[in-house]
């Protein structure tokens, strides 16, 4: 079965869902952090997932389809830098970090292996293997 739609991209699944995890560990935050790292946090994590969602949107157009994904790739290290901020100033364990930082590291490979092979894909994206 081909994909059809940006959610039968796996990618952007684990963005999203990864970005929802955000959301929820950053209400544990202090409140002062409220406008810094919480907001700082919410709006990186979110952007690795709506860049590839609106990259895909505009798939038809090859380098801005490769540009969003590409922004999507920063807003992921932007996130894992907001997380070591958040490790080092003790509200996350190292555990939980581990993980976020592992999962935002497989996006990245899954971004990384898009974007060099998209050039090799139709513009339907049908033979896309699952693993993207």
């Amino acid at each position: 079965m081909g994909i059809k739609t940006v959610k039968d991209l796996k990618v952007y699944n684990l963005a999203f869902e990864l970005a929802r995890e955000v959301f929820e560990i950053t209400k544990t935050f202090p409140q002062e952090e409220l406008y810094s790292l919480i907001d700082q946090m919410r709006r990186s994590s979110r952007s690795a997932a709506i860049n590839i969602r609106e990259g895909f949107a505009k798939r038809k157009y090859k380098n801005v389809f490769i540009r969003h994904l590409n922004d999507s790739l920063g807003s992921s290290e932007e996130t894992r830098g907001w997380l070591d901020f958040a490790l080092v100033c003790k509200y996350i364990s190292i555990e939980l970090h581990r993980n976020l930082d592992d999962s935002y590291d497989a996006v990245n490979a899954m971004l990384y292996k898009l974007m060099n092979n998209w050039e090799t894909r139709p513009s339907d994206l049908r033979p896309l293997t699952s693993d993207l």
